[in-house]
């Protein structure tokens, strides 16, 4: 008897299909509902938002009973919960009283009479084991690595076993190429995000196993992109139209003090010095600290925020309180913001920044002062905001106007 299994995650649903399994006409079958077929993992991949599978990731059976009788179906949710239901095709039907329930310790189905694969748990396999995961871990805290990138190397290493279903030590350099190659073509990653996955890779494979699998492979050139920068309207009109104090106020911050997202949502109270009007930004990106402005109008609205809530450590508490507000908490409550002005230009949280330092620029402030307050390590990094600056390009006249 065949046995196809259906893995039913949050997000996608996905049907390996193993090497013994020939039938072309499942292959043709899972195609022509939408699966996108992975080579590298053997197996289709189903997006359950676009609703081309159910929404336990089965589609119907009269559809596969007329050119697949005998394949019997498993449905296994990621976390196994509800129970694995089985759906065959053999006049079963799809739902109603003959579909059948597995008791995955005991591996009886409550209809004795008929007869079923016995199932045991089914998990995707972890190829990237705990064990390595430590020694992974141990060589990055050796070298004092941020959590952000601990969890980025780890990530990356872990997507690349799991995608090529091979442990650590099975992975060649041919196996890299064909990793990058799918997430650029198939998940369209960015330059620099391929660039991190590389460097993630590198730092295992070198540190580890003592090979480098990525030797001779080119890293992507970055694209050539200017920031995104919001007119000093297009910032006043969104701080006005956020009711939501706390809200009103990390956004603000993020503008007039030029704080990446990370940073703003790390400020302790006891980072603010009111008198100075300044805040001490603790082990920024690079592990560096420095100090930024503090506008008065940003200090009148913490005193004022401080006195509707109690905020004891973080000034933008999480849940719970002991944690500081995570990052794509920060990044949504910029997106509903910025979605309510109308505001056309595909702007992130970063394009607060970005409108501080070009804002800056603009008012005459020298560039050293404004690589300074970023934190910069180098001017050639504040230097694209005078690309961008209308101050230069104001004094050009174009020549249809001569």
């Amino acid at each position: 008897m065949n046995v196809v299994y259906f893995f039913t995650e949050s997000n996608i649903t996905r049907v390996p299909l193993f090497d013994d399994f020939k039938d072309q006409s499942l292959h043709d079958l899972l195609s022509s509902y939408g699966g996108v077929w992975n080579p590298l993992k053997s197996e289709f991949v189903f997006d359950n938002a676009s609703g081309s599978a159910s929404s336990h990731g089965i589609f119907p059976v009269k559809d596969y009973s007329a050119c697949l009788m005998g394949l019997t179906c498993v449905c296994v949710n990621e976390d196994l919960s509800p129970p694995v239901q089985v759906y065959g095709f053999f006049d079963r039907p799809f739902s109603g009283q003959k579909n059948f329930i597995i008791n995955h310790r005991e591996h009886k189905t409550h209809n004795d009479d008929i007869l079923l694969p016995k199932i045991y748990r089914i998990t995707r396999p972890e190829n990237f084991s705990p064990l390595w995961q430590e020694k992974l871990e141990t060589e990055l805290h050796a070298r004092k690595y941020s959590r952000r990138t601990q969890h980025t190397y780890i990530y990356f290493n872990r997507l690349l076993c799991s995608m090529l279903n091979k442990k650590p030590e099975e992975i060649k350099s041919d196996d890299v190429s064909k990793f990058l190659a799918y997430i650029e073509k198939n998940w369209k990653y960015s330059a620099s995000s391929m660039n991190l996955a590389i460097s993630a890779i590198k730092f295992f494979y070198s540190n580890i196993f003592k090979k480098d699998i990525v030797h001779g492979k080119r890293r992507p050139r970055g694209d050539k992109k200017l920031p995104i920068v919001l007119s000093k309207g297009e910032i006043e009109k969104m701080l006005n139209l956020e009711n939501n104090i706390k809200h009103r106020l990390l956004l603000m911050l993020s503008y007039s003090s030029g704080l990446r997202v990370s940073e703003v949502v790390a400020i302790k109270m006891e980072h603010i010095d009111f008198d100075r009007r300044i805040i001490h930004i603790k082990q920024g990106k690079g592990r560096k600290d420095r100090i930024t402005l503090l506008s008065q109008r940003a200090a009148s609205l913490i005193n004022r925020y401080l006195s509707f809530f109690e905020i004891k450590t973080w000034l933008f508490p999480g849940s719970p309180s002991t944690n500081p507000l995570a990052i794509r908490t920060a990044q949504r409550i910029f997106e509903k913001a910025i979605a309510r002005t109308n505001i056309s230009k595909n702007a992130s949280i970063h394009s607060l920044r970005h409108s501080f330092a070009t804002h800056l620029l603009e008012n005459g402030t020298d560039i050293r002062y404004i690589q300074s307050l970023l934190g910069h390590s180098s001017l050639r990094t504040t230097s694209i905001y005078t690309h961008i600056s209308r101050t230069s390009i104001s004094r050009i006249l174009s020549p249809l106007d001569t």
